[in-house]
């Protein structure tokens, strides 16, 4: 498959971010409005891809700011918001205590050295300030960023592949982590921050709701009312706000 493909190797290794804004976006915004205040606030986007989240930043506040790895995709965000530079999250080209609110989407599984990007992300919020984090939750019944078999790349939903025995699930995926609750928390264990949020959120069923309303709405209200329940933590990710300390 081309590497240039949004379903190639490429994208396997990096990831694909949210070129489009749609509902499942807006609601994880708005689980963010609801613990941490954006308005007025300079906010990181650690990862932004293509600016999406960036841009919705950017009707809170003037000071919304993104780093992004990949030059294609800086250069797509700079058409959003202008204070977009190309960096990797294990090196944030920030001094310390720069930001009121660090935000990470579906990113730390990609990074080369998460332990290293988490202790950045603590680095750069002044003490007060937030770090928003939404990654790979293990326990979820699919892969969502394929799988390779016998040399070969294969997009798509796999299921079942987190709950394999890390040997098995890492030479299934070898290019993506997925965390456990205990795995994510221990990232953050020696940082000078406290938990203030940590669950698991279903899907957005945006690509299902727009094929066929009735099913994703039943999907959505089904799954969304597992989060108020224990089988929450079988979501399809993480969400964890972390307040920085003094």
């Amino acid at each position: 498959m081309n590497d240039e493909s949004p379903y190639g190797e490429d994208a396997a290794l990096r990831g694909n971010p949210s070129f489009v804004w749609r509902a499942g976006q807006t609601r994880r915004l708005d689980m963010v409005r609801r613990i941490v205040a954006l308005e007025g606030r300079r906010i990181l986007d650690v990862g932004c891809g293509v600016g999406m989240y960036t841009a919705a930043f950017s009707r809170y506040t003037e000071h919304a700011f993104g780093i992004e790895v990949e030059m294609d995709r800086a250069r797509e965000a700079y058409t959003h918001v202008t204070r977009i530079s190309q960096a990797v999250g294990e090196a944030l080209p920030f001094v310390d205590d720069s930001f009121d609110v660090v935000f990470s989407h579906e990113v730390l599984e990609h990074v080369r050295a998460d332990g290293i990007c988490a202790s950045e992300m603590v680095r750069v919020t002044r003490p007060g300030g937030h770090i928003v984090l939404f990654v790979p939750n293990r326990l979820y019944f699919f892969e969502t960023h394929g799988i390779y078999w016998r040399g070969q790349y294969h997009f798509g939903n796999k299921p079942l592949v987190n709950w394999l025995p890390d040997r098995l699930r890492n030479r299934l995926a070898p290019h993506v982590r997925a965390y456990t609750s205990g795995a994510l928390r221990r990232l953050f264990a020696d940082q000078p921050v406290k938990t203030v949020v940590h669950t698991q959120i279903y899907p957005g069923y945006d690509n299902i709701v727009a094929r066929s309303p009735r099913l994703g709405r039943t999907l959505q209200a089904a799954t969304y009312a597992l989060e108020r329940t224990p089988l929450r933590r079988l979501g399809l990710s993480h969400f964890m706000v972390l307040q920085a300390l003094a």
